[in-house]
């Protein structure tokens, strides 16, 4: 049986990075130099907080989806999640410091009401009505309703388009929601198949967070 490593609750997170990095290749078959530090840090952050390496080889970036975060984030933009599990895995005072603020409507009695007249997943109407502010991230990790509602709504938009991060998890549309997402020119990072979910989608944007307040670019 392997003891325990005895380390100081301070240093479990950079111990846990460090395992990650130290174990990449033989875990993926990759290293992490296939990838640009930026999206190294994304893709790290999210085997830390699912402990599953097989994200390394099912995530996708659009070209400019690192850039487009920062720039969001930096310019105090807002993030809106399908749920309300997404919003609170959100370092909700890290974003403040942007000027930014987590917003998830999906609960409100308003989007109910109207997601039971349009037949309709609430997360896709909570989606709908939160695009009306020009949000600078969405980030889905739960329904595929409020992605392929995501997506239609930004092909058809005349605006510049947000960064989506798209990574439901389930069995229904999960992995064809993320496969059509991936064939979109606008910003994205999703995770192919059915893998995901709202941790996922959360320690993206907390990737991303840090970053920008790296001065990444």
């Amino acid at each position: 049986m392997k003891e325990p490593i005895k380390i100081k609750p301070m240093a479990i997170e950079s111990k846990s990075f460090a395992i990650i990095a130290e174990e990449f290749f033989q875990q993926t078959g990759k290293y992490p130099d296939d990838f640009s530090a930026a999206q190294f840090a994304v893709i790290q952050r999210v085997i830390h907080a699912t402990g599953d390496f097989s994200f390394a080889k099912n995530m996708v970036f659009h070209p400019e989806a690192i850039k487009s975060a920062l720039a969001m984030l930096r310019a105090g933009r807002n993030i809106v999640t399908d749920v309300n599990m997404a919003a609170t895995g959100i370092n909700k005072k890290a974003l403040g410091k942007f000027g930014g603020k987590v917003i998830c409507q999906v609960a409100d009695p308003q989007i109910a009401e109207i997601a039971s007249e349009q037949q309709a997943t609430r997360s896709e109407v909570a989606m709908q009505a939160a695009m009306a502010n020009k949000p600078g991230i969405i980030a889905i990790g739960n329904a595929p309703t409020a992605l392929l509602r995501v997506i239609d709504l930004l092909k058809n938009s005349e605006a510049a388009p947000a960064l989506v991060i798209g990574v439901p998890v389930g069995f229904v549309n999960a992995a064809e929601s993320k496969e059509i997402l991936a064939a979109q020119d606008f910003p994205f990072i999703t995770a192919l198949g059915r893998k995901g979910g709202s941790p996922v989608a959360a320690a993206i944007v907390n990737a991303l967070m840090k970053l920008a307040a790296a001065g990444e670019n």
